[in-house]
Parts: C-alpha cells; sequence; structure tokens
C-alpha cells in the first residue's frame, strides 16, 4: 500500500514538476519571526496536551502516579516516534518511557495503554469543535458539509458510548482476552477519568487548549509564507492535516499532506505551487517541535531509535510481568497436582 501511494506521489510531482521553481520561489520569501511564533505554539500545545495526558493517567492509576515532567517526557518521546516511524509506535513508547520509572505493579502496563486511548478520545470534543467551526465559517462544497455533519453525530455517539463503558468500573485482568477484548478492557481501564466530572472536565479543557494553539500556529505560519487566508481556512487546514495523517503508511505522511493543503488552499486564492510550499513548511514547524523536544527527551530516558523500532501494538502487548509470574505460579502448582 506505502509503495503505490509512493508511486503516485511521485507521479504528482512530475507531473507538476513546472512548479518546483514557483515552490522554491515561495519558501526564498518566509519571513522567519512567523515561523519562530509558530514553533512556540505548537510547543505550547504539546505542554498542555501533556497536562491532558497527566489528568487521565491520575484518575485511573492508584498513587505512586506519575509527575508532570515524567508524563511529559514520555509524550514528547510518543511526538518523535510518531513523527519518524510508520504506525502509531508511539502510543506504546509513552508507555514504555513510564512503566521504567514507575515501580512494578499488577495491571500498570494495561492501565497506561488504557489511558493513551483514553486521551484519545478526549480528543473528540475539540475535533468536533473544530468540523463545527469549518461548517459554519469556511468556504466548502455542500456535500462535504453534509459528510462533516455525520462526523459530527457519529463523535457524539463515541464520545457517550465511551461515557457510558467507563461507568461499568471493573478491575482490570487480561488473562486468557484476545486481541480485540484485550484492547477493550484496557481501554476501559483509561476511561476511569470520566467517572470524575472534574477531572473530566479538566482533560477536555487541556485538549482544547491544545487544539486552539495548533489552529492558531497553522494560521500563524500561513503570515510566513505571505498567505493573508482567513481563520476558517487555518481550520480546514488542520482539520485536513489530522485526516491525512490518521493512517500513517510512511513516516508523517509526507507529501500526502502536501498536496491536501495545496487543494484545500487553492479555493482562498492560493496558488498551488505555494500551497505545497507551505506544506512542506507547516509539517516542518510541527516536525520541528516533535522531533527536536522529542530526541531530547529519548536521550534523558536512556532509549535508543533502535528499540522503538521494535515497539509491539497495544494489542500485542505482553501481560505485566506480575500478572504473567502470577500465571506461572498457578500452572505449576496445578501441574504438581496432576
Amino acid at each position: 500500500m506505502g509503495i503505490l501511494f509512493v508511486a503516485a506521489l511521485a507521479g504528482l510531482v512530475w507531473w507538476r514538476h513546472g512548479s518546483l521553481a514557483a515552490i522554491g520561489t515561495a519558501f526564498s520569501a518566509v519571513r522567519w519571526e512567523w515561523v519562530v511564533v509558530a514553533i512556540a505554539l505548537n510547543l505550547l500545545s504539546v505542554v498542555v496536551r501533556a497536562l491532558a495526558w497527566t489528568t487521565v493517567i491520575h484518575s485511573a492509576m492508584e498513587p505512586p502516579q506519575p509527575s508532570v515532567p515524567l508524563v511529559f517526557s514520555a509524550f514528547s518521546v510518543g511526538l518523535f516516534a510518531n513523527a519518524v516511524l510508520p504506525g502509531r509506535i508511539g502510543e506504546l513508547a509513552r508507555v514504555a518511557v513510564l512503566t521504567r520509572k514507575l515501580p512494578r505493579r499488577k495491571g500498570a502496563w494495561a492501565t497506561l495503554v488504557g489511558t493513551v486511548f483514553a486521551h484519545r478520545v478526549f480528543d473528540i470534543v475539540p475535533v468536533l469543535l473544530l468540523i463545527l467551526y469549518v461548517v459554519i465559517t469556511a468556504s466548502i462544497p455542500t456535500s462535504a458539509r453534509a459528510s462533516l455533519v455525520a462526523v459530527i453525530a457519529i463523535g457524539v455517539g463515541l464520545f457517550a458510548f465511551a461515557f457510558v463503558t467507563a461507568r461499568r468500573h471493573t478491575r482490570i485482568s487480561l488473562e486468557g482476552l484476545g486481541p480485540l477484548r484485550r484492547l477493550l478492557a484496557m481501554g476501559r481501564a483509561g476511561l476511569g477519568v470520566l467517572r470524575s466530572p472534574v477531572r473530566t472536565l479538566g482533560a477536555i479543557f487541556f485538549q482544547i487548549c491544545g487544539w486552539t494553539c495548533q489552529i492558531f500556529a497553522v494560521y500563524t505560519a500561513m503570515r510566513a509564507f505571505d498567505i493573508h487566508a482567513p481563520l476558517p481556512a487555518a481550520g480546514v487546514v488542520l482539520l485536513l492535516m489530522n485526516v491525512v495523517t490518521i493512517f500513517p503508511f510512511w513516516p508523517g505522511n509526507i507529501g500526502l499532506v502536501q498536496v491536501a493543503i495545496a487543494s484545500a488552499l487553492v479555493g482562498y486564492g492560493v496558488s498551488y505551487s505555494v500551497g505545497v510550499a507551505y506544506g512542506f513548511g507547516l509539517q516542518a514547524i510541527e516536525a520541528s517541535v516533535g522531533i527536536g523536544v522529542g530526541l531530547l527527551f529519548l536521550a534523558r530516558e536512556g532509549l535508543s531509535f533502535a528499540m522503538l523500532r521494535v515497539m509491539p501494538a497495544a494489542s500485542q502487548a505482553e501481560l505485566p510481568e506480575e500478572e504473567t509470574e502470577d500465571r506461572d505460579r498457578r500452572e505449576t502448582q496445578q501441574a504438581a497436582v496432576r
């Protein structure tokens, strides 16, 4: 699948090769002071989203709980892994950083994986607000508006389902469960924050703040490339970037992101070549935060790039060591009885 996309993008670049000079011109005219502001806004977004994850973790786990600096470190390592590797390796990298520093206890790994899932669930609220903002203010086709309204309805349903699921609190045990049921059990453990209205509102608030920083970072980056489209255009770009990168076929889906952004900005009077250049610049701004900060904390946590490459999928994660030891002990006792 990834090879087909790369081939298609290579063909597109060859077809539009006449615009390469214009793309280079767009980069030469970049106003770097706006780039610095955009990077600062992206960094602030990372900080507040890490605070949201901290709120989720502290609701799902009994003391001792990870500190805010440790959670920020783990979150940054996860951003780095997602930026440089295909798939969602970063989600498990986050958990690996935390479990290496926390005292060993039964179910900790599974609960932390669940908090990653719950943290993503809280993205539903700002995403729905962003979609609603785009539907009301942006210049998009009527058919696309109908599709986005349907997405809003689905998002509300998913959040309601997550809330109902969280109310059914049971002690987590992964033993004997298949991959799908294991994921559901871990997700339910992480959704424990929904049983606390105050912490739920806190996590949602931090996530909304994070997405607000991101939309203003997108808008500021437009100014860096002398694009004077209105704020709703930045909303469209942010929404498209997140849709295109849901399934990362290769690191960052580089190329595919630029095509999507340039195509959207054409409707706002931005030339295709400037839109492509802006797409590369915007992705570089985001990557500078994810990769730069992530590398710093990767070294701080004593991890290597090779270790990130072998992270398992969540459904393939091993049982926590304590649960494995308990299971082996029971099997040994049963064998002795027989």
